[in-house]
């Protein structure tokens, strides 16, 4: 974890620096591990992404099949890192959520049973969340058993926010920490943001967002599948939900590269752009620290980043802010 150079009570948790290059090694370092104590031979994911390529890794590491299921518009750097870690690779006409009916669909066959197969897909197995909690306990440990004020965090699916409430939660019985929590801020992207509406409406669960589309491909996701644990836990924080347009994404993602030295992938930028929002409305004040989490590496975004809506963004600020039409984007789309 990082002090910022640019706000003094700052701190960035940098999971770009994670084995396969994002926080989704965690989760399935975790949930890989079990499958093979459990003797399971097959593991199918919906992935946006990160995830795939995590499981790709791991699957390939303890000797199982990796059946991955994603968008066919991903970032380029995942479908080849799923390729060359000999995972099966499946792509999607339309979004995770497409992917996911996908999956759903083979387990009503029979060779599901047969073979071994399982699924591991967002909060529908017990392993992804106990690998994401340890973000909650190196945020404690790297404060010196203190908690701050604030932890924004990129959400797509949610596990890291479930895994980092639960990790407080036991920490607290063990008397590590007190009762104390942080305040918990989801960020979306404006053109997938089903927390951020829910939240804003004082809705108990989102309902699903149509047309989702953004560049950073992790946040979108259209309805996830724990929405209610997540929408509960921000209540429970005094939290809140906090969206970000494709253009403010790339402008935090370049700002982070130049003044802090971290080349962040998109969804993790958008932490910055909802400090800045936060900030700027009196939520937080300069005084509290407040922990950004950049969820991976910029380097598996190559060709989202030299493209599209960053090029767009990158002639405007070198026009010193003058508009320029931007070409929308529906996900993750290679060079035009």
């Amino acid at each position: 974890m990082l002090p910022s150079r640019e706000f003094s009570n700052v701190y960035i948790k940098d999971e770009g620096l994670n084995p396969t290059g994002s926080f989704k090694a965690r989760g399935l370092s975790a949930a890989v591990t079990m499958a093979r104590h459990f003797g399971l031979k097959k593991l199918a994911i919906p992935s946006a992404g990160n995830a795939a390529g995590a499981l790709a890794a791991y699957s390939a590491a303890a000797g199982l099949g990796a059946h991955i299921f994603m968008p066919r518009d991903v970032p380029i750097a995942n479908r080849v890192e799923c390729d060359y870690y000999g995972a099966r690779v499946t792509l999607i006409d339309g979004l995770i959520s497409d992917c996911a009916r996908k999956v759903a669909d083979m387990k009503k066959e029979a060779f599901w049973e047969e073979e071994g197969w399982f699924d591991v897909s967002t909060t529908k197995e017990p392993y992804r969340v106990e690998g994401k909690k340890t973000m909650g306990y190196e945020v404690a440990e790297q404060l010196g058993w203190r908690m701050p004020q604030g932890i924004i965090y990129p959400t797509g699916g949610g596990v890291g926010l479930l895994g980092m409430w639960k990790a407080f939660e036991e920490m607290e019985a063990l008397g590590w920490i007190g009762s104390e929590r942080p305040k918990m801020i989801v960020a979306q992207a404006v053109g997938c943001a089903p927390i951020v509406r829910a939240w804003e409406e004082g809705k108990p669960s989102a309902e699903v967002w149509t047309e989702a589309a953004t560049l950073a491909a992790g946040l979108r996701v259209p309805k996830p599948y724990g929405d209610y644990l997540i929408l509960d836990i921000l209540k429970k924080s005094r939290g809140a939900a906090v969206s970000a347009t494709d253009q403010e994404i790339v402008e935090a993602t370049r700002h982070w590269a130049k003044k802090e030295g971290i080349f962040a992938a998109p969804e993790g930028a958008a932490s910055l752009v909802a400090y800045r929002k936060l900030l700027a409305n009196g939520f937080f004040n300069a005084d509290d620290i407040v922990v950004l989490f950049n969820t991976g590496s910029g380097l598996k975004y190559l060709d989202v980043l030299d493209t599209g809506v960053a090029r767009t963004q990158s002639s405007a600020t070198a026009a010193h802010g003058a508009k320029s039409a931007a070409r929308q984007i529906g996900g993750i789309i290679g060079p035009y």
